[in-house]
């Protein structure tokens, strides 16, 4: 299959980006915060030989429209999954979009086939306290949208601008700034949305990935995850930071693709 665009509604109102392509058993792509589905460029193809796979844009980010009011990101995933009539689906996130991807497993287990949690956060998880997370929690707290960019790439795209995929994650970061700060007024927490004392109860088969060279505290995450989660696998990519799609992708396709069901 093609890639095929199309814009979903979203609950309350707006509409959601989404792109479908290739065959097989499905898989949805998560993004993370100050990013859109342009993400997954790299990993795409390489997964729809195999796989059908839907990506989009998270509310308010990328092509989605801007919420007006409460949102709630396990939400849209549900009416993305709804939309494409998928009863189950394995679901593959990355940082935000991996803390999406748990928190949906927990409310909805019985629409998961698996999952895939890439440089993934998770609700309920308390970060420590380093005079740059502060400045980035400052920028995010007082709309400053310069700051947010330039410290989003200073602290999660480490490797820089000449590494692989630098350009598209400079100009993601840059032309979701702004959009990031509006939606995330609106974001609300979901029922339940504390996946870190539960992440026993996950049941979906689940692979844990993270990047040699992302923040230390995503390591001591997915320590964690594969830990308390039955039966997962971790898998550390060492020369890559937190953006591993672009950075690593040849790698991160074969991981998700000896994964996925």
């Amino acid at each position: 299959m093609l890639p095929r665009a199309v814009r979903i509604p979203a609950p309350g109102g707006g509409r959601l980006w989404a792109e479908r392509s290739g065959t097989g058993s499905p898989v949805v792509l998560l993004h993370g915060a100050g990013m859109d589905s342009r993400l997954w460029d790299a990993i795409v193809p390489e997964l729809a030989r195999h796989h059908d796979v839907i990506r989009y844009d998270a509310r308010g980010l990328g092509r989605s429209t801007p919420p007006d009011k409460p949102f709630s990101d396990v939400a849209d995933l549900r009416a993305v999954l709804d939309h494409f009539g998928l009863r189950r689906a394995a679901l593959a996130g990355l940082s935000m979009g991996g803390e999406t991807a748990l928190d949906f497993a927990l409310t909805h287990p019985e629409r998961v086939t698996a999952l895939a949690l890439i440089g993934a956060s998770v609700s309920g998880h308390a970060w420590p306290r380093s005079p740059e997370l502060s400045a980035y929690a400052e920028a995010r707290r007082k709309r400053r949208t310069a700051a947010l960019a330039e410290l989003e790439l200073t602290i999660w795209a480490a490797m820089g601008r000449t590494a692989p995929g630098g350009e598209l994650i400079e100009a993601m970061v840059t032309s979701n700034a702004e959009r990031r700060v509006v939606g995330e007024q609106h974001c609300v927490v979901s029922a339940g949305r504390d996946a870190e004392p539960h992440l026993g109860e996950i049941a979906a088969p689940t692979l844990v990935v993270h990047g040699g060279r992302d923040h230390p505290e995503i390591a001591v995450i997915a320590a964690r995850l594969v830990s308390d989660i039955p039966g997962a696998r971790g898998e550390r990519i060492p020369d890559a930071d937190h953006y591993l799609p672009l950075r690593t992708p040849g790698r991160l396709a074969e991981l998700l693709l000896t994964h996925l069901p």
